[in-house]
């Protein structure tokens, strides 16, 4: 009765534990989950939408950008080709008589990464070309009339490069992202920027951030 009662003890004792390990075990051969960060002050290439104009915009106004080129890490696309943000006019001055151009300055602002706004940094000055020279003529020739040659309105066309900075990390399980095609890997030395994984288990192999652009105008 005594032996009975003490094998019916351990029977339970054990089951019990092999199926707690069952139901904790994680299946066999799968892989750890892993997160990484893209550091703040990865370099990104935007180009506005639309053309930008003194002669339509003031300071205040806001337009958007998108990214030129893809921006990877350990082989993965963090931010895609044609992630869209917005940049906003912080300075202008109308072209003028004499030949005087105008001028305007532009700030980027954010970048949207999968429904995130993320800080961008990045500053651009446009001028307008100026006639000078045509006004010094035009000034000899016919005195007070040469007011009336005016500069040119500055403008920054669709598909002219800047460059701008992310402010913020990006972190991101590699999982959930594209892997970058073949031909973006293929990248100039100096457009790459060292990067330290963050792991949340397991080991990491060694992660690049990397533009696959050349550098803005």
């Amino acid at each position: 009765m005594k032996t009975g009662a003490i094998a019916a003890a351990i029977c339970l004792t054990t089951c019990g534990s092999l199926n707690a390990q069952t139901i904790v075990a994680q299946p066999v051969g799968q892989a750890p989950a892993s997160a990484w960060t893209l550091p703040a002050n990865t370099e990104l290439t935007v180009t506005p939408n639309s053309e930008l104009s003194s002669k339509t915009l003031k300071e205040g106004d806001t337009f958007t950008v998108s990214t030129v080129y893809d921006v990877l890490m350990n082989n993965y696309i963090v931010i895609p080709k044609g992630t869209r943000g917005q940049g906003k006019v912080t300075w202008r001055t109308g072209k003028g008589a004499f030949g005087k151009s105008a001028k305007m300055d532009i700030a980027l602002e954010w970048i949207d990464v999968a429904g995130r706004r993320v800080t961008v940094e990045g500053k651009h000055r446009q001028e307008g070309s100026g006639n000078t020279a045509a006004t010094l003529g035009t000034v000899a020739a016919v005195g007070p009339f040469a007011a009336f040659v005016t500069g040119k309105s500055a403008t920054i066309p669709n598909g002219m490069q800047l460059k701008a900075f992310t402010a913020e990390p990006i972190s991101f399980q590699a999982a959930a992202l594209p892997p970058a095609p073949v031909q973006a890997q293929i990248v100039p030395a100096s457009a790459t920027v060292s990067a330290t994984p963050v792991v949340t288990q397991g080991t990491s192999p060694a992660v690049t951030a990397v533009s696959s652009g050349d550098k803005s105008q």
